[in-house]
C-alpha cells in the first residue's frame, strides 16, 4: 500500500514538471516508435528486416541470432532466413529525422556499409576454384585480395568469410599453385598465405591441403626468403599446423625431416623480425623436438646444437617477457634431454645464473621448466667433474629458491624434481662458504 502511494506521488510530481516545462516553451523530444529497435528501444543506426517483416538494428539482431536464437524476438516466428535485409527506406527516414532535429543535439546517423553475405563469399570462392583450374595466377590473386579486404572490414564480415569455408578453398589453391614453380607463382602464393593468416585456426580439411609436401616445401622456401612479411606469415602457418591440427605430431615429424626447415626457424630467432614470429618459431621447434621418436630426433638436436641454439636461448632468456621466456625454456628443456645438449649448457656461464633467476620470477610454467633443466644438468654431471655444476648452482642461490618452491607449494611432478635436486645440492653445501642468492626474496609474492 505504501509503495503504491509513493509511486502515485512520484508520477504526479513528474507530470507536474512536464507541464511546467511545456508552459516554459520547452519540449521533450520523442523518438518515433518505428525508428526504435524492438530489442534495445534505442534509435536504429543500421535497420535491417527479417523474413517476418519486423525491422531491428543490425547489431542487436545479429547478437540475438549468434546466441542460438532462430525465431523473431517480437513475433516468435521461426526465421526462414538468418541473413537480415537492409531496410534503406527506414534508414533514410531516420537520417531525415536526425537532420530535422539537429537543434536538439541529434547527430545524423552515417550510412552503414552493407556487410558481405554468404552468397557473395560463395561466388568469390567459386571463381577462385575456376581460376585455380585454369592456372590463372593473376586472376586468383585479385580474387584473394578482394576476399581478404572484405574479411578485414569488420568482425562480422570475417565470421561470414570464415564460416563459408574460405580457409579450405584458399589452402587448396595454395597447394595447387605450389606444385608448379615457386618463382612463377610467388605473387599469388604470397597473397593466399597472407589471407590464410587472418583465418587461423584452420579447419581439418584446410590443414590437410596446407600440410601437403608441395605446400610445406613452399612454406619453408618462404621462411628462408628475404621478405619479412612472407617469413612471418610462413612461420605463423607452420605454427598453426603443428599446434591446432589434429595430427600435429605427424606434421611436426614431417617438417623436421625437411631440408632447410630447422635452419630457417633458427634464423628467425637469431635475427628476429618481430616478437610474434620469434615465439611462433620457438613453438614450432618445440613441437618438432617433442614429437620426434625416431633416429631423426638425435639428428635434429645435433643440428640445433651445432647452430648454437643453446647459447642463443640463454641469451634470449636474460631479458625477455613472459611468453618468450616460457617458450625459450621449453625448447631448452627438450634439447637438454640429449647428452650433447646438456654438455653445451653446462659449459655456458649463463646457464646456472639465468635458470635460477627464472625460478619464481616469471610464471609457474617457467619455474617448472627451469627446475626440469636444472635437474637434467645436475643429475647427469660426470663424476670426474667433481660437482662443479652443483657448486655453481649453490653459489647462485639455487638451494634457497628450491626450498622456497616447497614452502609456497607446486605440482607433484615439480615437487619430486625439487626434492631430488635438493638432495644432490646438499651433498656439496660444505664446499660453498657463503651463498650469495641471485634475488632478494623479501618481497616475493606467492605465485601458486
Amino acid at each position: 500500500m505504501m509503495i503504491s502511494s509513493w509511486r502515485r506521488r512520484r508520477a504526479a510530481r513528474r507530470a507536474g514538471k512536464e507541464q511546467q516545462g511545456n508552459e516554459n516553451g520547452e519540449m521533450e523530444l520523442m523518438i518515433p516508435r518505428d525508428f526504435r529497435c524492438p530489442i534495445s528501444l534505442d534509435l536504429m543506426k543500421d535497420p535491417v528486416t527479417l523474413s517476418t517483416g519486423i525491422t531491428y538494428d543490425r547489431e542487436n539482431i545479429e547478437k540475438w541470432i549468434e546466441s542460438g536464437n532462430f525465431t523473431c524476438p517480437l513475433t516468435n516466428q521461426v526465421l526462414r532466413s538468418l541473413e537480415p535485409i537492409p531496410n534503406h527506406m527506414i534508414r533514410k527516414k531516420i537520417q531525415d529525422w536526425c537532420v530535422e532535429n539537429r537543434s536538439f543535439g541529434i547527430e545524423r546517423i552515417p550510412t552503414p556499409r552493407v556487410p558481405v553475405s554468404s552468397m557473395e563469399v560463395s561466388d568469390i570462392l567459386s571463381k577462385i576454384n575456376v581460376a585455380c583450374k585454369k592456372e590463372d595466377g593473376n586472376g586468383c590473386r585479385d580474387l584473394v585480395v578482394k576476399i581478404k579486404s572484405l574479411a578485414k572490414e569488420s568482425e562480422r564480415n570475417k565470421r561470414c568469410v570464415v564460416s563459408n569455408g574460405t580457409g579450405s578453398v584458399l589452402a587448396e589453391a595454395f597447394e595447387a599453385f605450389s606444385k608448379a614453380s615457386f618463382d612463377e607463382n610467388v605473387a599469388v602464393l604470397e597473397e593466399i598465405l597472407s589471407a590464410l593468416t587472418i583465418m587461423f585456426p584452420l579447419e581439418t580439411e584446410a590443414n590437410g591441403f596446407l600440410s601437403s609436401v608441395s605446400s610445406l616445401h613452399c612454406l619453408i622456401w618462404f621462411l628462408s626468403s628475404g621478405d619479412l612479411s612472407r617469413r612471418r606469415n610462413a612461420v605463423l602457418a607452420l605454427r598453426g599446423l603443428v599446434v591446432s591440427s589434429s595430427d600435429g605430431i605427424r606434421k611436426a615429424n614431417e617438417l623436421s625431416e625437411m631440408e632447410g626447415a630447422i635452419e630457417a626457424l633458427f634464423k628467425l630467432i637469431k635475427d628476429p623480425i618481430c616478437p610474434t614470429a620469434t615465439k611462433a618459431s620457438l613453438t614450432v621447434i618445440y613441437h618438432m623436438l617433442n614429437s620426434s621418436s625416431s633416429p631423426n630426433d638425435t639428428k635434429l638436436v645435433t643440428k640445433l646444437v651445432n647452430l648454437g641454439t643453446v647459447s642463443l636461448l640463454l641469451e634470449t632468456l636474460v631479458d625477455s617477457e613472459r611468453g618468450m621466456c616460457e617458450k625459450a625454456l621449453a625448447v631448452l628443456d627438450q634439447i637438454c634431454n640429449s647428452q650433447e645438449g646438456r654438455e653445451i649448457a653446462c659449459n655456458n656461464a649463463l646457464s646456472m645464473p639465468v635458470l635460477v633467476k627464472k625460478i619464481l620470477r616469471v610464471s609457474n610454467l617457467a619455474t617448472e621448466f627451469s627446475v626440469s633443466i636444472l635437474l637434467k644438468l645436475c643429475k647427469n654431471e660426470k663424476m670426474e667433474d667433481g660437482g662443479i655444476v652443483l657448486v655453481e648452482a649453490l653459489q647462485v642461490g639455487a638451494f634457497q629458491k628450491l626450498l622456497l618452491i616447497l614452502q609456497l607449494g607446486c605440482v607433484d611432478n615439480t615437487k619430486e624434481k625439487v626434492s631430488e635436486l635438493l638432495k644432490l645440492l646438499n651433498l656439496h653445501r660444505n664446499k660453498v662458504e657463503c651463498v650469495d642468492p641471485v634475488d632478494n626474496f623479501r618481497d616475493l609474492k606467492r605465485p601458486f
